[in-house]
């Protein structure tokens, strides 16, 4: 079938299947899970997509609430993409990250492929994504290996902002335990080894290295413990801290001089610190020109006004690790005719708005294009993979 042919029987199908779209992001809006305990919305998503008649493989790779659903299976062919959806809510909050809405986009630019799957060629699946918000499934499906060979992965993030690409930076999240010995801090102090001197001296060690750390490090923490009672020399302090840079071959550079000032601050006060990941890594996202330019282009044809100003990070999320693995597509679209940031209870507010509704159609159709552009135009891979591998 022609190309503009079958673009428009998908949007047809978009246009016809978006009120299951909009229940999927009501249901999941109004029954927020935090990461990893997401049983509603696994269960909503699997209803949903069975009772289409769609092959899911449930608790993907080991995963409680992950899945992967088969939109389309071509033996013939090497093409592999996968349509990424979120749905883990925040603590307090609930989805004011507005995965609910981001999952729904996806799930509808799935659905729309798979109405038309007779026309199509390529291996297309849609994956179900926990705990994007702590410790990330991504992250397990970059280890797996099972993306290596994927053409690429995509998906698109609510914002307040229209762009065709995201700015993702490394993260490491790291606990540090310091130990010393107690005694009464009045009657015999020289007996004690003071922790909480140890932690002190890293937090300064910490404030003081940013002056020479590369523009765009992020150095952020909090003292999860500093002592109980005034009279006593403390044995146990701790603190969390993270880092962040926007490439994490930098960010390594940094982990080390961190390593370095916590045992020289352990030496210095005659105590010892225990370091451990708080969280499990997070890599940037790899960058994609050619991609990015392309969803430029479907942003424009469809009507989407693409914001002008510069793309700022976003912070730090699991489908950095898998950029590593395969390119990896992660545009922003519009929920706000207003600044609005995410992580707030206004981002909230606005994820059952009639703007909402109108990014999830439009969002999906953008990744609908994108993907049959990329059935069509043999190019569009292989510029992709020029890029990736670059």
């Amino acid at each position: 079938m022609d190309y503009n042919q079958l673009l428009d029987k998908i949007y047809d199908s978009i246009n016809e299947e978006l009120g299951l779209a909009l229940e999927l992001n009501q249901y999941i809006f109004n029954n927020p899970e935090p990461s990893y305990k997401e049983y509603l919305a696994y269960d909503k998503y699997l209803n949903l997509l069975k009772r289409e008649g769609i092959e899911v493989e449930e608790r993907f790779l080991g995963n409680d609430t992950a899945f992967k659903a088969t939109i389309h299976e071509d033996k013939d062919s090497d093409i592999k993409i996968g349509i990424l959806a979120e749905y883990d809510a925040l603590p307090e909050i609930g989805h004011a990250c507005g995965h609910c809405a981001s999952g729904a986009l996806s799930f509808l630019a799935a659905l729309g492929l798979y109405k038309n799957r007779e026309f199509l060629k390529g291996n297309i699946y849609l994956f179900g994504t926990p705990g994007e918000e702590a410790n990330g499934f991504k992250v397990d499906m970059a280890d797996s290996g099972l993306f290596d060979d994927f053409s690429y992965v995509i998906m698109i993030h609510m914002s307040d902002k229209n762009q065709p690409y995201s700015k993702l930076m490394a993260l490491d999240a790291i606990n540090f335990e310091f130990f010393g010995s107690p005694s009464h801090a009045s009657a015999s102090p020289w007996d004690g080894k003071n922790a909480v001197n140890g932690m002190t001296l890293f937090i300064h060690a910490l404030d003081m290295m940013r002056q020479q750390l590369r523009d765009g490090t992020r150095i952020h923490g909090t003292i999860i413990k500093g002592g109980s009672v005034a009279n006593v020399i403390p044995d146990y302090a701790s603190c969390e801290y993270w880092f962040r840079y926007k490439r994490r071959e930098y960010l390594n550079e940094v982990i080390k001089m961190v390593y370095d000032a916590a045992e020289g601050c352990a030496k210095a006060t005659q105590t010892s610190v225990k370091i451990t990941e708080a969280t499990r890594p997070l890599d940037d996202l790899k960058a994609i020109p050619y991609g990015d330019n392309l969803i430029k282009d479907i942003y424009e044809n469809l009507g989407l006004e693409i914001d002008k100003g510069p793309v700022e990070s976003l912070g730090s999320s699991d489908i950095g690790n898998l950029s590593y693995k395969c390119p990896a597509l992660h545009p922003t679209i519009s929920i706000s005719d207003r600044p609005v940031s995410t992580h707030t209870r206004e981002f909230a507010d606005l994820i059952l708005s009639d703007k909402t509704k109108w990014a999830i159609e439009k969002g999906s159709k953008v990744i609908a294009t994108y993907i049959l552009k990329s059935l069509y135009d043999d190019n569009i891979i292989k510029n992709m993979k020029k890029d990736f591998e670059g």
